[in-house]
């Protein structure tokens, strides 16, 4: 640390080297109370804020408030276009600061601001249908939409698509508009959302553990300031000149724009001696450089890109990570409370409602999604798609239904959560998660494997939602015979939606890669 007299001499002499360069008095007066400041906390005679305790006291004030706070904030960012005045990031990092005090939840601060931001989106992605472009070119000035910064966000989308919506989110004055842009493109719902759900959730992840790790590690942020500055210039550094490469190799326009660029720097006066020599050495070096370098990014570019693989990868993805994190949420909690929200209350219900036809129904719905019956149709499935030499799927699918009922079995047996008292049917001894409920996931995946390419999209579309219906009924059941709680039906649908979600995607991948490793 440098001491506090050196500070306040350095701040007087920047003082006296601006005045004689400043004109009006004005300016004089500005510089001179910013350096008599500066002087005042170099020499010691103006105490600096305590930051960590201001961040205590607020902690403390905000409470269990961080939750509408936070999430109402991050449903405003692109909801009613407030991230364009003031950044949702902000108000994301101060609640993973709570949580780091331990004063709130961070998984389910997380998951609040993951569902309020694609709330926001949602609306703003139907404002943008219903009143158009022209609405915001009307308005926008209010809230710092301008006609240039409309046209980089619409240019944006012709030319990246879903991606834009995905990275979009983390690029300030994208994010708040890019819903709205997509709505009034009459992009479909269906297509938008996907995407906005992994972009959502990592920004929500991201910049709540951002906070959440800073807190943690506030007495340490010193430290990591003075001795990381030259680690994190270099990964920047690094990071931007990947990025750029890569940008370099794919798009020819920039590729020329670059090299008019070097010509017209070799031709200043202190570079043009070397001009010649540089030149021979770009094209010795450069050149094989650049094209040795491209042939391995163009094979991992078109075969793993979001955009070659299309909606349905982004779709599975989104499902896997919506359903990872549900799973992981729920199951935390149970270290903390012996019921979960609503658990208590949904058992009450089906008491009350209870009929013996009801129950009957119940035990019906809830057989189809014990593991005898879901096998029975996960084999048949795979049996029939093996016969048009569908290999992937078929082997894909059992082996997402056998780890479903592996690890639903392994994770009752890790959570050891008792069933509800008084059962109508016989339970295991862990109900956490419903692997009845987990299993009937398959009936969805079949659902897929069956009317995926070759049919309607009226017919996959109802295939789909019938086999949704069912599996959500058998968790339904499953709480209606209590045998299990409503948060344990959620956790096993959210299981086996990651499960067979992120089998999805090890399908499409394999299946990608296959083709166009047989077509080239």
């Amino acid at each position: 640390m440098r001491p506090a007299w050196l500070v306040g001499a350095a701040a007087l002499c920047v003082y006296g080297i601006v005045r004689r360069r400043a004109h009006g008095r004005a300016t004089l007066a500005a510089i001179g109370v910013a350096a008599i400041a500066v002087a005042g906390v170099g020499f010691g005679l103006v105490p600096l804020p305590d930051v960590q305790k201001t961040i205590e006291d607020a902690g403390t004030t905000l409470g269990t408030w961080t939750y509408l706070l936070v999430g109402g904030l991050a449903f405003l960012e692109t909801g009613a276009f407030i991230g364009l005045v003031a950044p949702g990031e902000t108000a994301v990092i101060v609640g993973g600061v709570v949580a780091g005090q331990g004063r709130i939840s961070l998984p389910v601060l997380i998951g609040l601001v993951w569902a309020c931001a694609v709330a926001g989106d949602v609306t703003s992605f139907m404002l943008g249908r219903r009143l158009g472009r022209g609405f915001l070119l009307r308005h926008g000035a209010r809230v710092k939409i301008t006609e240039e910064r409309l046209k980089q966000v619409e240019g944006f989308f012709e030319r990246r698509g879903g991606t834009t919506i995905v990275v979009g989110r983390f690029i300030g004055f994208v994010r708040p508009i890019a819903p709205f842009v997509a709505g009034a493109s009459r992009l479909p719902l269906a297509r938008f959302l996907p995407y906005d759900v992994l972009g959502a959730g990592a920004w929500a992840a991201t910049f709540c553990l951002l906070g959440y790790v800073f807190w943690r590690s506030f007495d340490r942020l010193t430290q990591w300031v003075s001795r990381g500055l030259a680690a994190l210039g270099a990964l920047v550094v690094l990071g931007v000149g990947v990025w750029f490469a890569a940008r370099l190799i794919r798009d020819g326009a920039l590729r020329a724009r670059t090299r008019q660029w070097l010509e017209q720097q070799l031709e200043r006066p202190a570079l043009r001696p070397f001009a010649p020599a540089l030149r021979a050495g770009g094209r010795r070096i450069g050149r094989p450089l650049l094209h040795a370098a491209a042939r391995p990014a163009r094979w991992v570019w078109h075969r793993l890109t979001p955009g070659e693989l299309g909606l349905e990868l982004t779709t599975l993805l989104a499902l896997t990570a919506v359903g990872a994190f549900t799973f992981v949420v729920l199951g935390g909690a149970l270290d903390d409370h012996e019921l979960l929200p609503f658990d208590q209350m949904s058992l009450d219900l089906s008491e009350r409602l209870y009929t013996g036809m009801g129950e009957a129904v119940a035990a019906g719905v809830a057989a189809l999604g014990s593991a005898l019956a879901c096998a029975v149709v996960v084999l048949t499935t795979a049996a029939w798609a093996a016969a048009r030499r569908r290999w992937t799927d078929a082997i894909v699918l059992v082996a997402a239904f056998a780890a479903t009922w592996l690890l639903a079995g392994v994770a009752q047996s890790a959570f050891d959560r008792p069933a509800p008292p008084d059962p109508l049917v016989a339970t295991a001894d862990g109900v956490y998660p419903s692997a009845p409920a987990a299993q009937a996931v398959a009936w969805i995946a079949c659902a897929v494997v069956l009317v995926r390419g070759g049919h309607r999209l009226a017919t996959r579309f109802a295939a789909v939602t019938a086999a949704t219906v069912l599996a959500v009924a058998v968790a339904v059941a499953q709480v209606a015979l209590r045998a299990c709680h409503l948060s344990d039906a959620v956790g096993g649908l959210a299981l086996g939606t990651a499960v067979f979600g992120f089998a999805g995607v090890v399908a499409l991948v394999v299946g990608f890669v296959r083709h166009n490793a047989a077509s080239t």
